[in-house]
Parts: C-alpha cells; sequence; structure tokens
C-alpha cells in the first residue's frame, strides 16, 4: 500500500512518540508475574511498543497473554496506575475493540486513560486478530469474541492487587455488543460502558439503518456466502471479503478484499472519511485489518448471522449500562436502540459535535470524566 507523504510523517511519528519505554514508574515484570493466580497466563516487558497514540511515560503497561476456554491465546497489554502500590486492592476494566482494530489503537488509549484516573486495565485483541492466536486470521466470531471479554476477567480478576468484586468493561465500536453479551451472563462483571457502539449481529445480518436487506437480497447474501464456504473447502486456504455485504440494483454482492482504496476519493461519503482519517491517516498500525493490512476472512458473516448479541440484554440488570455516543456518528441509532432495549440501571451520553471515530482517539470528545464518575460509582 502507498501512503502519501503526510500520512507517512503521521504514522512516523506517532511510531517514535510511543517506542520511548515507560520508565519514571517502572515497576518490575516479576512483581506482577508473582501476582498473578491464573495458571494459563504470562506477563512479560513490552519489549516493542508500537502504540499509535500519544502515549504516558508515566504509566507503566506490560504485555500479557491469557488462554480463554477455547484454547486461544489472547495477547493484550496491561497498564498499571501511576504509583503503582502492589500491596493495594484495585479496581479493575477490560477493554478492546473497535472490530477489526488492534489494542495498540483506541482500546490502548482507554485503557491508558483510566490507568490515570487510578483503574488497572487490559486491552486486548480478540482471538484470531493482531497478536492473538488462531490458525485462521481474521475471522470474526460474535461467541469466541464475547468469550474474550470473560478470558480477560479470568486474568486481571486473578491479580492479587485486583479487587474481583470491583470489575467493569468497555467496549468500542464492534466490540460493544460483545461486551454487553458477555456481561449479561458474566455477573463478574459489574458496569459495562460502551463508545460509538455497533451491534455486529445487526449491521452483518441486517445491513444498514435505511438499507436493510430485502428478503431477496437476504438469499442473495446467504448464496454469495455458501460458494465462500465450498471456495475455502477446495483451496484449504482463507479467502478475505467483506464483513458487510451489500448487494447492487441488479443482485450482485459487492465485497472487497481490503478495507479501503489506497487513496480515498475527494467526493468519498462522510463515513468512509471518518474511518480513513483514523485507520489509514492518524491510527494507521500494520496488524490492524481496517489500515489496509487485509479484510475479514469471507465466511466471518456466518456467525453473525446465527447469533444474535443483544438476546440477552435484559439479563445485564440491575448492573449498568452506559452508551456513549455522537450527534454526529452515523451508529448513532445503535446506541438509541440498545439504551430503548436495556432496563435500568442505563444512561445514554450523546457528545455534541462527535463523530463515530472521534470517539475512538478525541481527547476533547471522549467524555472520560464521565466514564470515571460512573465506574466510581458502581464499583464501590
Amino acid at each position: 500500500m502507498k501512503l502519501n507523504k503526510f500520512v507517512t510523517s503521521m504514522i512516523a511519528g506517532a511510531m517514535l512518540m510511543s517506542s520511548v519505554n515507560v520508565m519514571a514508574n517502572e515497576v518490575p515484570v516479576s512483581v506482577v508475574a508473582k501476582a498473578s493466580q491464573m495458571k494459563n497466563a504470562s506477563v512479560e516487558a513490552l519489549k516493542d511498543d508500537t502504540r499509535v497514540f500519544n502515549v504516558d511515560k508515566s504509566i507503566e503497561v506490560l504485555k500479557v497473554v491469557f488462554q480463554n476456554r477455547y484454547g486461544f491465546e489472547v495477547a493484550g497489554h496491561l497498564y498499571l496506575p501511576k504509583d503503582f502500590d502492589n500491596t493495594k486492592k484495585y479496581s479493575a476494566l477490560v477493554i478492546t475493540g473497535p472490530f477489526g482494530a488492534v489494542k495498540e489503537q483506541s482500546s490502548g488509549l482507554y485503557a491508558q486513560e483510566m490507568a490515570k484516573r487510578g483503574y488497572v486495565t487490559v486491552a486486548f485483541d480478540p482471538s484470531m486478530t493482531g497478536e492473538s492466536s488462531g490458525v485462521r486470521r481474521n475471522m470474526g466470531s460474535p461467541e469466541i469474541f464475547t468469550e474474550d471479554y470473560s478470558a480477560a476477567v479470568d486474568f486481571i480478576s486473578n491479580l492479587t492487587f485486583v479487587d474481583p468484586q470491583k470489575i467493569g468493561a468497555i467496549g468500542i465500536c464492534g466490540l460493544s455488543g460483545m461486551a454487553i453479551t458477555a456481561a449479561s451472563n458474566d455477573v463478574r462483571i459489574k458496569a459495562v460502558v460502551t463508545s460509538a457502539m455497533y451491534d455486529m449481529s445487526e449491521s452483518i445480518s441486517d445491513h444498514y439503518n435505511g438499507a436493510y436487506y430485502t428478503d431477496e437480497q437476504r438469499n442473495i447474501v446467504k448464496q454469495h456466502l455458501a460458494k465462500m464456504r465450498d471456495a475455502e473447502a477446495k483451496s484449504g486456504e482463507s479467502i478475505r471479503g467483506a464483513h458487510e455485504l451489500g448487494v447492487d440494483a441488479s443482485g450482485n454482492i459487492q465485497t472487497f478484499d481490503k478495507m479501503f482504496p489506497d487513496t480515498l476519493p475527494a467526493d468519498a461519503d462522510p463515513v468512509s472519511k471518518d474511518f480513513y482519517g483514523y485507520y489509514i491517516g492518524r491510527a494507521y498500525h500494520p496488524r490492524a485489518i481496517n489500515s489496509n493490512t487485509s479484510a475479514w476472512d469471507s465466511t466471518t458473516p456466518y456467525g453473525f448471522f446465527n447469533f444474535r448479541l443483544m438476546d440477552n440484554i435484559k439479563e445485564l440488570s440491575p448492573r449498568p449500562l452506559m452508551l456513549i455516543t455522537g450527534d454526529k456518528a452515523h451508529s448513532k441509532y445503535f446506541s438509541d436502540n440498545v439504551y430503548k432495549a436495556a432496563s435500568s440501571p442505563k444512561e445514554l451520553i450523546v457528545v455534541k459535535g462527535a463523530t463515530h471515530a472521534d470517539l475512538y482517539d478525541q481527547m476533547d470528545k471522549i467524555p472520560f470524566n464521565q466514564i470515571e464518575n460512573f465506574f466510581n460509582q458502581n464499583l464501590k
């Protein structure tokens, strides 16, 4: 992929900024490793720091790997609060998203910011993406991604300096639905925040608000998926494809083998510009599917056609839910719909002037003070 000089310089600057190891408050790896009571987990120094946001050198971060119940090795970054004391008991947060992003992007920024506010946090790559394991790469799964949240709770709740009764979850964009779904049944998660909510089962199986599939279009999509499964079975190899399939006026499937064109047309729609500005511009990362390194496995939609993420949402209550969206976010209707469906206690925050991707990394738009207050109140 060829990038223009401006984007290249942005990437180089971000990489240089984040390549400096955190030294101001360095905690020996052995201290954290000894504090881990989870057998199938490891803790090590973060040696290759490729985070693409403004790294706060006062916050210690370590690389961790923990196993989910399917045997996938989930890779994460563990953030420790400033002036960390391993004899204390901290509240903790598990964080991932967006769909197709990596822990070095938005989830890491959220984890760092909440660590600055006194929380032990872990940002992780869902199975089969980023640095997490999986022979099949870039395969999306509503069930496995939901399980990854619970595996992150397994890990963080078994750190001796974490209070296992004070654990919350944050889901960003397409991993928001998995955060809610995990918490609906995993009662160890006491409170949930979503930011720039996407319900991926609705988005993939129904298509977009205002452009939902007709019965005929849905059948065309299913026929396409059947062909992709057969092609992968015959070749024994993964075939890239769109995770959200379009159907044009002639009944042809609209798909792709990478997320964006190398150069975005000047007349591109605002949503594409919003995503492109983040993934290809200010937060490019070579392991992120959305940064034009790939597309999802073409059979990814199967899981989202088969399983609805919001079916058990009412079982989240009485544990609280906060949904954050922007008044300019194309995805706002997901937060609106989930807010209507959820039982109390619940809260909907609409950030004035914020687009969908603004809530990934724009510090003047993300309401971190409200997020902090929400968890302070609900993880007492």
